[in-house]
């Protein structure tokens, strides 16, 4: 009942999402953005998720990557993941990465302000626009 009440929220979301206009304080669809964390012990990589313009999310974690999908509704967002890849991951580069995926999983709201988008959960993620 809990995946048919999401699927639901989702179209409700994509629905909702193809009437609003964007602001600059809008949700950053067609954005890359990087978490706002520290590197692991001996690498330099730190997650960052490519938005694109319906929703659609490429993920870049310490070791693994893969690909899901953000649904907003005003302030209401949801994530799904989708296949993450796992990459041949070690145990301990791959426990962190598997808590980021369930971290953004669990996001209920957002807010954005300036280049940072905070997605509200249990444990909140601040994610700074990637500058060029």
């Amino acid at each position: 009942m809990v995946s048919l009440l999401r699927l639901l929220c989702a179209a409700v979301a994509m629905l909702a999402m193809s009437t609003l206009a964007r602001a600059e304080e809008g949700f950053p669809f067609g954005t890359e953005m990087t978490l706002e964390a520290l590197p692991q012990a001996g690498s330099k990589r730190i997650p960052n998720i490519e938005i694109g313009d319906n929703g659609e999310v490429v993920l870049e974690l310490w070791c693994k990557g893969g690909k899901g999908q953000f649904s907003v509704a005003g302030n209401t967002v949801i994530f799904v993941p989708g296949q993450i890849q796992d990459r041949n991951c070690p145990p301990a580069r791959a426990q962190p990465d598997d808590e980021l995926v369930a971290a953004l999983a669990s996001v209920e709201t957002w807010k954005r302000q300036g280049d940072v988008l905070t997605l509200i959960g249990p444990k909140p993620l601040r994610f700074r626009t990637t500058g060029n």
